[in-house]
């Protein structure tokens, strides 16, 4: 029986923890890169690795897929894969299992602290997350197409944690009473993603995030106190120097309601809130 084949577009931190709980013996995949460096990487894990600037190759491969995980961000113009892709994607649409287009929870924009689910109409404060958006409705209007939308927390995993902010002794502890962010660890993203694959439901919109909302000052000053590191001093949030970025971040305040992946796939998250996360992070 012939492998089915997966087509990643942007073959990151992300897919790359999907593709371990996959694993690559029963699938075909295929994964898009501008990185000569990571197309390298991608080979030694049994990964084909696709330039981004090879249009002819990614549309063969998009003729063969049965499956497409999207997971590149939009630009200031347009979806970039929309962009370069769309008339082989529609015309591959009838014959997919499944398209997941990993998206943020950043659509919701600002709720004061209150709680959002999927069924909460979209309303982004931002830029970032109006691109969003306006790239979620690009893909649900292919009529055939089998989409799948995720709307993912703030990532962490191995590597890119509040852990490694401490340790590179760059971290501030930002005071901002009231404020929750939701976040998801990468290998509970990818637990969601696997059982999306094998329960499609074309069509559904999913929030990914665990079950416990927090303030980035307590999850960074429970980082420092698992690593005994001092910690860092706190700083209030009017009188902190940050980016126009980072400082975009905090003007969204609300908690992502998860219910929806864990009654729709009987799924129990591995991490269910942050100190799950980071207890299991600390030794490595």
């Amino acid at each position: 029986m012939k492998s089915p084949c997966l087509l990643i577009f942007g073959h990151g931190y992300t897919a790359s923890a999907l593709v371990d709980h996959l694993g690559t013996e029963d699938w075909e995949i295929f994964g898009t890169t501008r990185n000569v460096d990571t197309a390298d990487l991608l080979k030694e894990n049994n990964i084909t690795p696709l330039m981004w600037s090879d249009d002819t190759s990614i549309k063969s491969i998009i003729k063969r897929s049965n499956y497409i995980l999207h997971s590149i961000a939009p630009t200031e113009v347009e979806d970039p894969v929309y962009e370069k892709f769309a008339e082989d994607i529609i015309a591959r649409s009838i014959n997919l299992s499944w398209f997941g287009y990993l998206s943020t929870t950043s659509v919701y924009g600002n709720h004061d602290g209150q709680w959002v689910d999927e069924k909460t109409p979209v309303n982004p404060s931002g830029n970032r997350g109006l691109l969003r958006v306006n790239a979620e409705n690009t893909w649900a209007r292919i009529n055939n197409l089998p989409l799948h939308i995720f709307r993912l927390a703030g990532i962490y995993g191995e590597g890119r944690s509040p852990l490694d902010k401490i340790r590179s002794g760059k971290a501030q502890l930002i005071s901002k009473p009231g404020q929750f962010f939701s976040r998801i660890h990468v290998e509970d993203i990818a637990q969601v993603l696997k059982a999306s694959i094998e329960m499609p439901n074309r069509g559904s919109i999913y929030n990914v995030c665990d079950d416990m909302p927090a303030a980035p000052d307590e999850v960074l000053a429970y980082a420092a106190k698992l690593l005994n590191y001092p910690e860092p001093p706190r700083i209030d949030f009017e009188a902190a120097e940050l980016s126009p970025m980072a400082k975009s971040f905090y003007s969204d305040n609300k908690r992502v309601n998860n219910h929806l992946i864990k009654n729709e796939f009987s799924l129990a998250l591995k991490f269910p809130n942050f100190k799950a996360g980071l207890d299991a992070l600390v030794g490595r």
